[in-house]
């Protein structure tokens, strides 16, 4: 059974829909972009990273792999994987909405993360997944490190590799190590497809098949929906009818993709964030995906949003349901999505791909690359360098502290925020100025480079629905390292219309990298440090709270000071 898909939209946005349907109807652009055609989008190399179209018929064809790896997965008390974006988010999307508990995911550098999770398993149990398709990507490479060093502590060097797999492109550098240290498999993707559309590949099928998941019949029923995307006539194909929207949405200014789901889906939307965002975000154009955000009523939103609710057929979950339908009942762009059940998921991922892919070409920019991630990857690698060369990370002077907590930003920004403060200095009122320089049609961005955990995400959600009640602002919430993955694109590349606050800590703990000359600690910290330096040089309005090493107390002091 299909998912089903329904929207409402003001007049003149179903005037313009309309005429992009006939458009594309006219010049045959489904059919080109299913022909790969590049100058759908920009004419670069578009047509390279297309792979994701056939991808579900492949894996249904070779769907003997799963059903094999599935049996030897049976032989291990745990999973993890270790990979980040597009590698780690579809699984934990599956993870999650099926309750497998003894399914892991690190995809943090947070020293504090590591532990939490070494703490859960049994290491001669465990299998990894080390998941990377360049074989290059900083932190599954360092994770992999870690985690092969400890279980040769248990069961010696030799035995090591067999309780390791890799899920990476041919020829990279992460399938030289994997045969270096004997792992027990070794699953290639398509080299012809971008991390973030690879839920449906081996990157998103080989950890659904350790979680015990049919996977045959998940394919199965992605291809329903890969076949509905097939339609030449865009108003009945059901990817192309929600590329259009977001498309003619983002053209007519409304730039915030709010993601609203039923309990029993609701880790889709981190899936679905980093697809929009890396996708869209750049050139200074973006559509800044919002998950998690509490629904308002509608005098709450301005006029730059579209809501998306994923709802599941018979969700037990009714408690926003009313507030949709007032949004809806208020001219606001609402597109609903119902799922047959969970094993429908992959449909979803299919339709989005598809429809990122539709709305890209519509705002005129290449869906599929990410020019700005490889910047802040450049300015942490500068101060990893400086820290192996000097045993120190760089020195830097914040322009405020107080009790212990420390402020940091450019000149810049530091003399505006001078500018805009009311009263003396201090830790409030400089908050105060910050948050005064949300404008209308900005978004506010909290980015936490701390432990992700229920006590942390509750905290730093008051601070983000705190901004949400007093500004009526899109608000965003993205944990570090794994947001520079994801959502952190958008936020250099595209339009200019975020207000920032990245939180940063001292490390209660830390130890050593494997093979490497530094710590967990100071590979998170040149990353959280060459992040912001990058908002810095796009000339973001961002600022940086560092906290001490006790972050459950500091969050108290800044929610306090807000």
């Amino acid at each position: 059974m299909l998912n089903q898909l329904t929207y409402s939209l003001p007049e003149e946005l179903k005037k313009a829909v309309l005429t992009r349907f006939n458009e594309w109807k006219k010049e045959d652009k489904i059919f080109r972009l299913w022909s790969k055609d590049a100058t759908l989008w920009t004419n670069d190399d578009e047509g390279e990273w297309l792979g994701f179209l056939e991808i579900v018929e492949e894996e249904l064809y070779d769907v003997q792999k799963y059903l094999d790896f599935a049996e030897a997965a049976k032989n291990f008390s745990d999973v993890v994987l270790l990979g980040m974006g597009g590698s780690s988010l579809s699984p934990e999307v599956l993870s999650v909405t099926f309750n497998k508990k003894n399914f892991h995911i690190l995809d943090s550098t947070v020293p504090a993360q590591i532990k939490t999770l070494e703490s859960q398993i049994d290491l001669k149990k465990t299998l990894f997944i080390v998941a990377s398709k360049s074989g290059s990507t900083l932190e599954p490479n360092t994770f992999k490190q870690y985690f092969f060093q400890k279980v040769s502590e248990k069961v010696g060097r030799e035995n090591a590799g067999k309780q390791f797999i890799a899920i990476t492109d041919p020829n990279s550098k992460m399938q030289k190590v994997a045969e270096r240290d004997n792992f027990r498999n070794v699953f290639f993707g398509n080299a012809e497809i971008g991390g973030r559309f690879s839920a449906l590949s081996v990157f998103g099928m080989i950890p659904a098949a350790t979680m015990n998941l049919d996977v045959e019949e998940f394919l199965q029923r992605s291809q329903e929906m890969v076949n509905a995307c097939k339609s030449h006539v865009p108003k009945e194909n059901p990817g192309a009818v929600l590329g259009t929207i977001l498309g003619v949405c983002h053209n007519f200014g409304k730039d915030k993709l709010t993601i609203f789901t039923s309990a029993e889906i609701h880790d889709l939307g981190a899936w679905l964030e980093q697809l929009i965002a890396e996708s869209t975000g750049k050139e200074g154009a973006a559509i800044i995906p919002v998950d998690r955000e509490k629904i308002g009523n509608p005098e709450d939103y301005g006029d730059d949003r579209i809501f998306a609710y994923l709802k599941l057929k018979d969700s037990t979950d009714n408690s926003i349901d009313e507030k949709i339908n007032e949004l809806e009942k208020s001219g606001q762009v609402v597109v609903k999505i119902e799922l047959a059940d969970r094993m429908n998921l992959g449909q979803e991922f299919f339709r989005w791909e598809f429809a990122t892919a539709v709305a890209g070409s519509i705002m005129q920019i290449n869906t599929f690359n990410q020019p700005d991630v490889e910047a802040a990857k450049i300015e942490a690698k500068k101060i990893t360098e400086e820290y192996e060369k000097t045993g120190e990370l760089p020195e830097e002077t914040p322009f405020y502290e107080e009790n212990g907590i420390k402020l940091f930003t450019d000149e810049k920004n530091a003399k505006e925020l001078n500018k805009l403060l009311e009263g003396e200095k201090s830790l409030s009122n400089y908050l105060k100025a910050h948050f005064s320089r949300i404008k209308k049609n900005d978004y506010f961005a909290l980015l936490a480079y701390i432990e992700r955990n229920t006590e942390n995400e509750e905290a730093l959600q008051r601070i983000r629905h705190h901004v949400f009640a007093e500004k009526e602002v899109a608000t965003c919430l993205g944990f570090g390292p794994r947001f520079l993955h994801s959502t952190g694109q958008a936020y250099k590349g595209g339009a200019n219309n975020g207000v920032i606050l990245q939180i940063t800590s001292d490390d209660a703990i830390d130890f050593d990298v494997p093979e490497q000359k530094f710590t967990f600690a100071v590979v998170k910290a040149a990353q959280a440090r060459g992040d912001f330096q990058v908002l810095l040089d796009r000339n973001r309005r961002a600022l940086r709270v560092h906290l001490g090493n006790d972050v459950k107390e500091d969050l108290q002091k800044i929610i306090a000071a807000i």
